[in-house]
C-alpha cells in the first residue's frame, strides 16, 4: 500500500506508484533539458515514499542524480550545437548583439562555474542552465564538474528532507521556497556585480 503524499504532491501518486524509480529518472531527466515537468516535486515525493518504506532512499538519490546530471548534459549538447547560430540570428531582437554576446561567454567562462551549481536551486535556471553553458562556449569538463557538484547537492538536500519530514515536507517546502526569490536576486546582484567589474577593467585596459 502506498503511502498518501501531502498537499501538491498527491497528483503524482498515480505515477510514482505505477511507475516507482522510473518516473523520478524520467521526469528529472526532460526537466534538466528545458521540458516543463515537475522534477523537484517528484524528487520530494519520492523522498517522502521512501521514509515510509515504498522506495529505497539510496536508490532514489542515485537515479535523481543520474537523471540530473544527463538531463542537464542533453541541455548543454543543445545550446552548444544550434545556440551560437540563434543567438546571432535572432539575439539582435532582444539587444543580444554579438558584441555583448562575446562579453557574455568571457563571463560565463571566468564565473560560470558558480552559476551553474547554484543554478540548480533556482526555478528556471535549474532547467535553463545546460543550454546557457553550451551556447555560451563553457568548457564541457567544467561544466560537468559543477553540474554534478549543483546535483548531488539538490538531489542529497530535498531526498534527505523529505525522507525525514515525511507528510510535514509541504510545510517545509513552502517556508524555503519564501526565500528563493531573496536567493534569486543575491544571484542576481552578484552577476550584476561581476559584469560591471568586468565592463570597467575594459574600459581601463582601454
Amino acid at each position: 500500500m502506498s503511502p498518501p503524499l501531502p498537499g501538491p504532491l498527491a497528483h503524482l501518486a498515480p505515477l510514482l506508484g505505477h511507475y516507482g524509480y522510473w518516473a523520478v529518472g524520467a521526469v528529472i531527466f526532460v526537466e534538466d533539458f528545458g521540458v516543463p515537468a515537475p522534477g523537484e516535486t517528484i524528487l520530494l515525493a519520492a523522498g517522502v515514499y521512501a521514509g515510509a518504506g515504498r522506495l529505497n532512499v539510496v536508490a532514489v538519490g542515485v537515479i535523481a542524480f543520474v537523471a540530473a546530471v544527463a538531463g542537464d548534459n542533453v541541455g548543454y549538447l543543445i545550446g552548444r550545437a544550434g545556440g551560437r547560430a540563434f543567438v546571432h540570428r535572432w539575439g539582435k531582437y532582444v539587444f543580444l548583439t554579438p558584441k555583448r554576446f562575446e562579453a557574455a561567454e568571457q563571463f560565463f567562462a571566468r564565473h560560470g562555474g558558480k552559476i551553474v551549481t547554484v543554478a540548480r536551486f533556482v526555478e528556471g535556471l535549474r532547467q535553463a542552465n545546460g543550454i546557457i553553458a553550451g551556447t555560451t562556449g563553457m568548457r564541457w569538463r567544467r561544466f560537468l564538474t559543477f553540474n554534478a557538484l549543483g546535483a548531488a547537492l539538490w538531489v542529497g538536500l530535498w531526498t534527505t528532507l523529505a525522507y525525514l519530514a515525511g507528510s510535514h515536507i509541504t510545510a517545509i517546502y513552502h517556508e524555503i521556497s519564501r526565500y528563493q526569490l531573496y536567493v534569486l536576486l543575491a544571484v542576481g546582484l552578484a552577476v550584476a556585480a561581476f559584469v560591471v567589474r568586468h565592463l570597467v577593467r575594459r574600459r581601463r585596459r582601454r
